[in-house]
């Protein structure tokens, strides 16, 4: 048997664990196969998985104008070893076309897929470099045939969606956005030793690093994610995007006060409104026993003040068990995570217009518990990482409607307390971010108050 070199061979079987559902990329691509790579396979390997992900739709176009057949009449393998293919030749110049050819056959051979060899063999032999490669925010394409390439890495169901709710340019924009290598942020930790030394060791790699735009302990980097997770580690750093940060202050938790944290593994913004709580008390709450596992992990190396966190395994959709009510609520709701397509692109791939029908029934059902739990003068942020007014706007004004005594803060009120997010609030008072417009995830935020 020929041999298939372990980057591929780990793609492969990462790609195969996504498309089935198992598992985000992101978390596969931290697991121990892939930090048992050298680095060199290990960024590889990532290069593939993303970028076959954030390409999918094109890819699956290629794929059927090649072969004649849909990505979706194949076996999961088979329809796998092209996309990898496909992608190492049309996106990838420094791959032989030969080595993505070879192998993509020897790994339809190893999932036990011998019948549909010559298939792959054939389509790949007949496969062509695209017009361009994958590039930054400055070369997003006006050519047509550039564009239309770019609009087919998105379901067409959601870039019409995106189209009537901010116009065509501004979902192309998000669509090229979503096939694009976001921006690394990091955090500055309560705990991180020393932050200018965490500067020096990326400076010290020839990495650009800079402080975030507008949350206050935000760095933001260029390079590899493998590289940055390494260095974040060791340094005490946070991988945590700017946007994310952001909603964690517009929190404003002022210590000694009770906070109440929905939703809230795996931590990141726990552990920003543990750090501002002092000798208060903050209940983090998460209906996944494993994920709240992971929080307790990740608590101690991002916030000296883990010891003021409680922890509850509780549904927020159902009536919540806490007698008293609390200073500040955080709201974080599940969503479909529109708005972190770059980072998390099988989303795409994914998710269904049901499920935009789906979500707000239930993070409605979050915000109306969260409402009667929140203090007389009391702070509500309810927060999603989605682009859609169903999961946001809607499910705000929803819930100020059922319930009396609550309103939102205005731009005003907002400017006044947090004046750095000025820009990103609207004339409504929501807080919104946008990859295309801001560098950022986008994420909408409410503040509420009683």
């Amino acid at each position: 048997m020929a041999h298939v070199s372990p980057a591929r061979k780990i793609a492969f079987k990462i790609l195969l664990q996504v498309d089935a559902g198992h598992a985000l990329a992101s978390d596969l691509l931290q697991g121990r196969e892939v930090a048992a790579l050298s680095e060199r396979d290990r960024g590889l390997t990532t290069e593939m998985v993303m970028g076959v992900l954030r390409w999918r739709g094109e890819i699956d176009f290629r794929l059927e104008q090649l072969s004649g057949k849909s990505a979706k009449s194949l076996d999961r393998e088979v329809a796998t070893a092209l996309r990898l293919g496909i992608y190492q030749i049309a996106f990838l110049e420094k791959i032989p076309n030969s080595a993505a050819v070879n192998e993509s056959v020897e790994l339809t051979k190893m999932a036990r897929k011998r019948s549909a060899a010559g298939l792959v063999n054939a389509v790949l032999r007949k496969c062509r470099p695209g017009k361009f490669r994958p590039g930054g925010e400055a070369d997003f394409p006006h050519d047509q045939e550039m564009l239309a390439s770019v609009r087919r890495a998105v379901p067409s169901w959601l870039l019409s969606r995106w189209e009537a709710n901010f116009g065509v340019e501004a979902a192309n924009r998000l669509a090229w956005c979503s096939t694009q290598v976001p921006p690394a942020s990091l955090r500055i930790c309560s705990c991180t030793r020393e932050p200018s030394d965490a500067i020096w060791r990326f400076e010290e790699k020839g990495i650009k690093i800079r402080p975030g735009r507008l949350a206050s302990q935000a760095l933001v980097v260029e390079a590899g994610e493998g590289v940055v997770s390494r260095i974040a580690e060791e340094m005490g750093l946070a991988i945590q995007d700017e946007a994310s940060q952001l909603v964690a202050e517009l929190v404003d938790v002022r210590r000694g006060e009770r906070v109440l944290d929905l939703c809230a593994a795996p931590g990141m913004k726990t552990s920003l409104l543990a750090d501002a709580v002092g000798e208060g008390l903050l209940v983090a709450c998460d209906s996944s026993a494993r994920r709240l596992r992971t929080l307790w992990k990740l608590l101690p190396r991002l916030t000296a003040s883990a010891s003021a966190v409680q922890t509850v395994r509780l549904d927020a959709t159902q009536a919540l068990p806490f007698r008293q009510g609390f200073d500040r609520v955080l709201v974080d709701a599940p969503c479909s995570g529109t708005g972190t397509l770059g980072r998390n692109p099988e989303i795409k791939w994914r998710l269904t217009p049901e499920d935009l029908e789906r979500l707000p029934v239930i993070q409605a059902g979050i915000l109306s518990n969260a409402l009667s739990l929140l203090a007389p003068a009391g702070r509500l942020v309810y927060a999603t990482c989605s682009l859609e007014p169903e999961e946001n706007e809607k499910v705000v004004e929803h819930g100020l409607a059922a319930a009396k005594g609550y309103r939102l803060l205005n731009h005003a009120e907002l400017s006044a307390n947090l004046p750095k997010t000025a820009p990103l609030i609207d004339e409504h008072g929501y807080f919104h971010t946008r990859p295309d417009l801001h560098g950022m995830d986008g994420f909408f935020a409410a503040v509420i108050t009683r």
